[in-house]
């Protein structure tokens, strides 16, 4: 599955629905579900700008999202009307392009990961429980939290 590294604080703005808008300089074609990787790296200054006081998972896949759009920006104008949604400082505001953020959810127990740049493959290992009602059981009960812990 395809994985994308965002330095914190703004991987868990994505990861808690705040942030829909990530900037970059740029642009992909991929449409569809990635996992967010954070880095370990983290932007001290925004976090103090955005009034952010927690600790930080980092080097590790922490949630999904889904990118369903890619808006290119024309002006730094344009770029700060958006502000709302993508929360990037004045120095980082000369990116050209935003990926459209949708359906962001956090993973419970984070999964320890090395970075790359761009977006890059991830093989998350899949379960090595051979009986199926277990299995069931399991994406029954996340299913459950996640409805449970959202809604």
């Amino acid at each position: 599955m395809k994985c994308l590294s965002i330095s914190q604080p703004f991987a868990d703005l994505i990861i808690s629905g705040k942030k829909s808008i990530e900037l970059r300089n740029w642009n992909t074609n991929f449409r569809g579900e990635f996992l967010i990787h954070s880095p370990l790296k983290i932007r001290i200054e925004d976090a103090k700008r955005l009034k952010i006081e927690k600790k930080f998972v980092i080097g590790a896949i922490i949630g999904k999202a889904q990118i369903y759009d890619v808006k290119k920006y024309h002006s730094i104008k344009e770029i700060k009307l958006d502000q709302k949604f993508h929360f990037a400082s004045k120095k980082f505001q000369n990116k050209t392009f935003g990926f459209m953020l949708k359906n962001a959810k956090p993973f419970r127990i984070p999964i320890p990961c090395k970075g790359q740049l761009g977006f890059f493959e991830v093989d998350i290992p899949k379960t090595k429980i051979k009986n199926k009602k277990i299995v069931s059981d399991i994406i029954d009960e996340e299913y459950r939290y996640q409805w449970i812990g959202h809604h």
